[in-house]
């Protein structure tokens, strides 16, 4: 029973703790963005009153929405509206910060989950190959491949894929957005571009982490013993190598769908996507601090979430280590309750 509450106690406590890392890690975030906006040339209200305002109209508007404040009075208004949910209205569009969040995430959410499908439906084959064959002239070749793409940037790659697919096999449409209302056929093709431009460097990243991943596993005591058994090959790669393999694939694959949901700006700019990415770019240009400060607080909210996620799903894909803590109390209760036996017993 003791033993069951001091467990408990360890879990809330971590909870407890990550919950507070979590929180720390949104505030200096929200901050940091904030503050490197107020100190950028120009202002929300010269966006407004346009390049003929005069000095003192934009001084008025300036007061009028608060902005002549110092910048902490500033940060600590939208904070203390932000915690209970209210991440403000945009002085710009007048539309309230969530609701202008909540049209534009499904273009973003399904850029990033297609992102993330392709690269991993990409490397895994990929990665699986190279591990089989490590050291092999095909290891070599998909190596330097996924190295091409690692070291080719978004912006670089989005205009040699709309050049090839769109512009010379004409197979997809360079820009613009069809939502999914219109069919499903039609905004797959506008999402596929931008979708493989954002998988590039995840590609590059999926495969050498699971291949290095592989190589260590397939050299383990138990896969040999597995082989000496007469288990076909395929066998041994995907019951016994891939499994263990998958703890570093998993925790970059959602963290890289965290960072697709926050780092497609270059793309939606790029294809002309109604998304946040290209929310923010155009908060940041029109100096709209409201829009900024949520869209960057929900960004920091969804990694960090993720991040929690990942840390909860490793105990289920593999339960030695849900096991493992009180594995290790009971070791270190049956130590101190043997000790002491052990001690008289040699004493008489």
């Amino acid at each position: 029973m003791c033993a069951s509450n001091t467990g408990q106690a360890a879990v809330l406590r971590s909870a407890l703790r990550k919950i507070g890392y979590a929180a720390l890690v949104v505030l200096v975030v929200t901050f940091g963005v904030s503050l490197m906006l107020s100190l950028a040339p120009g202002s929300v209200a010269e966006t407004i009153l346009g390049e003929n305002a005069t000095p003192e109209n934009v001084a008025l508007l300036n007061k009028e929405l608060g902005y002549d404040r110092p910048f902490i009075v500033q940060y600590l208004d939208w904070l203390s509206h932000a915690v209970r949910g209210d991440l403000g209205v945009s002085p710009i569009t007048h539309l309230p910060v969530t609701e202008a969040i909540l049209q534009r995430l499904p273009v973003t959410l399904e850029l990033a989950v297609l992102a993330l499908v392709l690269s991993l439906v990409i490397a895994v084959p990929l990665a699986i190959v190279s591990a089989a064959r490590a050291g092999s002239a095909l290891d070599r070749g998909i190596s330097a491949a996924t190295s091409v793409f690692l070291s080719v940037p978004a912006f670089v790659a989005g205009p040699v894929l709309i050049y090839f697919f769109a512009v010379q096999l004409r197979v997809f449409p360079a820009l613009g957005w069809v939502p999914i209302e219109d069919g499903l056929g039609a905004n797959l093709a506008a999402a596929f571009l931008p979708a493989l431009a954002a998988a590039l460097v995840e590609i590059a990243a999926f495969h050498r982490v699971l291949r290095a991943d592989l190589i260590g596993t397939l050299r383990e005591d138990f896969v040999a013993a597995a082989r000496a058994k007469g288990l076909s090959p395929s066998y041994v790669m995907f019951r016994h190598a891939f499994r263990p393999s998958s703890f570093s694939l998993l925790t970059i694959s959602a963290l890289s769908l965290a960072r697709l949901i926050g780092g497609t700006i270059i793309v939606e700019t790029l294809f002309v996507l109604p998304g946040i990415g290209q929310l923010i770019a155009n908060a940041v240009l029109q100096r709209d601090v409201v829009t900024v400060q949520g869209v960057v607080a929900f960004i920091a909210v969804t990694f960090v979430v993720v991040n929690m996620i990942v840390d909860v799903s490793y105990g289920l894909i593999d339960p030695r280590l849900r096991r493992a803590p009180a594995a290790r109390k009971i070791a270190r209760g049956r130590s101190r309750t043997v000790k002491p036996v052990q001690k008289k017993e040699l004493t008489a």
